[in-house]
């Protein structure tokens, strides 16, 4: 084998898995189509429940230093400001969700962020490197190059975009509609004497279809969106989008001064019809492609690599049986249809950004890895397959302790079982909480309940699921540690 994992796609997606998998111990490879990371600011919006993965990632300070919270959007009408919308409906943090609101951060700083996170982990991204065809056996997968190079992995993820080389070497479709027929430009320019303090939006005028133009938090850049009837071939060329622009607002042509990126699309919802096919998995827009009206998209494929990663790093480093895989496509497909059908409904005007948009209450409780062992969980209790709020117990902020690669035990109004093995590495002992209330949780490395139980009867035997057997050296197993005040995530 020439690695255990290669990551086609050095996106959003394919980085965070590296990330993941470089801080498990696994040999990963990240392989880059382009000669450079995409330029682009296309996925700029990053929901709550991405700032969380980030912070157990380790490059939440990073990206808040390189982003900022969204504008307030101003009307305009005629030159003149009419108005302002907000997109997004307000809410507050909470001790059990610190990040209360989505953070913008151009798509292009977030791949920074995290190609430099993988390198700081010991990992690389491998540019110019093209996957064309791939072939499996029973052992692992031989990826073909396009410069007529191969390499060999025990598992394969294809992150490599909605129109994934991978998933169409394995034959495996998408089922879609086409959200929206009309074509729209979206592009990275800079533009002279527009104030940086709202998101400008100029509603259609006869013969024209709307514009908006939002400046990027942390850079000296604009995002242009333009819509345009159907049919219509857009012109990308930086000339074509200033005439857009002089065409649908009071902003001089002149005063767009340097195009960076441009691109059109047509918005679409698809899901592939399999998240898996033997040793190799699908991830991000190969898996499902989502209209940006919800910003859900860059959300959701980033949240698949956390889910992968930590069960690719289980079997490969921790002696978790294969079959631990297999819950890859069960707990991450649904999620994926239901943020689909979501971005559709934002995109379409039904429904509007808020709690469902931010994704976290999202959980996995029809999950075959989930078990809720409590004969009588009171109503709107958390329950196994939730995710696992922050707060603080005795001291101890909660998403300290979870911050790493392992498993957590909070033992909250009850006493914690002695001699706890395997994957956990951390008890938190407390008095009842809460969001928790009282009993034993096992939090995954994911930050979901895996396991919830009035004592500790079965514990051990959800357990071996996952680490039965351990390997010298490779294995982080041995007894649990409790956690410090500060935390040592």
């Amino acid at each position: 084998m020439d690695t255990d994992v290669l990551i086609v796609g050095a996106g959003p997606t394919g980085l965070a898995l590296g990330v993941d998998l470089a801080r498990r111990g696994v040999d990963a490879w990240v392989l880059e189509r382009g000669e450079r990371l995409f330029p682009g600011s296309r996925g700029k919006g990053l929901q709550p429940r991405t700032m969380e993965v980030f912070d157990d990632l380790g490059v939440l300070d990073a990206i808040h230093a390189a982003g900022g919270t969204y504008p307030v959007g101003m009307v305009w009408k005629n030159g003149e400001r009419a108005g302002e919308h907000h997109l997004f409906d307000p809410a507050e943090p909470s001790e059990g969700s610190p990040y209360n609101k989505p953070w913008m951060v151009a798509q292009w700083r977030t791949q920074e962020i995290l190609a430099t996170r993988l390198a700081e982990l010991g990992g690389k991204v491998a540019l110019g490197r093209e996957v064309v065809d791939l072939a499996q056996d029973a052992e692992g997968v031989i990826a073909h190059l396009s410069s007529g190079d191969t390499l060999r992995a025990r598992y394969l993820v294809a992150a490599d975009g909605g129109r994934s080389a991978v998933r169409r070497a394995l034959g495996i479709d998408m089922t879609g509609e086409t959200v929206d027929p009309n074509p729209t430009l979206v592009a990275d320019v800079r533009i002279d004497g527009l104030d940086r303090d709202n998101w400008h939006i100029f509603p259609p005028r006869e013969g024209a279809d709307f514009l908006a133009i939002c400046p990027l938090a942390g850079t000296e850049v604009f995002q242009v969106t333009a819509r345009f009837p159907e049919g219509t071939d857009v012109d990308l060329t930086p000339d074509g989008i200033r005439k857009v622009v002089a065409d649908r607002s009071h902003i001089p042509a002149e005063n767009l001064t340097e195009v960076r990126w441009a691109s059109d699309f047509r918005p679409r919802a698809a899901l592939a019809d399999r998240f898996r096919s033997g040793r190799v998995f699908l991830a991000g827009d190969a898996a499902h492609v989502h209209s940006p009206a919800g910003g859900q998209g860059l959300n959701t494929s980033v949240q698949d690599a956390y889910n992968l990663g930590w069960k690719l790093g289980a079997v490969l480093t921790g002696g978790a049986p294969a079959a631990l895989l297999d819950s890859y496509e069960e707990e991450r497909r649904p999620i994926a249809a239901q943020m689909l059908d979501l971005s559709t409904g934002v995109h379409r005007g039904e429904v509007r950004r808020g709690d469902a948009t931010r994704q976290l209450g999202l959980g996995y409780r029809e999950s075959s890895l989930t078990l809720e062992a409590r004969d009588a969980a009171p109503d709107g209790a958390l329950r196994a397959g939730d995710r696992a709020p922050d707060g603080t117990v005795d001291g101890v902020r909660l998403f300290d302790a979870f911050r790493g690669p392992h498993w957590t035990l909070l033992a909250l109004g009850t006493e914690a079982p002695e001699g706890v093995t395997g994957p956990v590495a951390r008890v938190v002992r407390g008095g009842a909480h809460d969001a928790y209330g009282t009993g034993l949780f096992l939090v995954r490395p994911d930050g979901y309940v895996g396991w919830a139980g009035d004592t500790p009867d079965g514990l051990d035997g959800y357990l071996s699921r996952f680490s039965p057997t351990a390997r010298p050296g490779r294995n982080r197993g041995g007894p649990a540690q409790p956690c410090s005040p500060r935390g040592n995530g």
